[in-house]
Formats: structure tokens, sequence, C-alpha cells
């Protein structure tokens, strides 16, 4: 496996001060607002909380994604749970 091909597979999430959020290995973003971004990462679920959030740039084709704001938390979700629930999925979770 090539070095560029590797970094698409894997994961990393690198936070600077607080502030901003670089993530990599992102297949959807679910839904965003300024006190959560709710996203899908290649190992499953992803939700950042925090104040004034933004999401600058994304990137689909390499899955790049960094959001800016006062970052409070990174949760990870189930590890399996790679794409959003539907409507009643959700409602049985």
């Amino acid at each position: 496996m090539t070095e560029q091909t590797q970094a698409r597979v894997n994961h990393t999430a690198v936070l600077e001060n607080r502030k901003t959020l670089f993530l990599t290995g992102i297949t959807e973003v679910d839904s965003f607002d300024e006190h959560t971004v709710s996203l899908y990462s290649r190992l499953g679920e992803l939700i950042i909380r925090g104040n004034d959030l933004r999401v600058n740039a994304l990137n689909v084709e390499t899955g790049d994604l960094s959001v800016e704001g006062d970052i409070w938390a990174i949760c990870y979700g189930e590890k399996d749970k790679k794409k959003p629930l539907t409507l009643l999925g959700k409602l049985f979770r």
C-alpha cells in the first residue's frame, strides 16, 4: 500500500489550542451548527461540541476537514456505524 493510499484509509484528529481541529478520513458530514458538528469517519460516528463552531474546509475527495471555534469535546460513537440512520432507525436506536 502506498503512503498516499494509506493516508486515505486512516483517520486522524489534530487539535490545536482547542481552537482548530484538523480531521482526515471523513466520509460524510451529517449536520452542523454553531454548537455541534456531527459527521462520520472511516472508523464510525464522530461529534464535535463547542461554541461558535465553523466548518472551514471540507475536501470530499480526500476526506479532509477543518473545524474552527471554541472546541469543548470530541466524542466518538459506535465504531461500526459509518452512515446516518434513517428516521425509523433513529427512533429505535
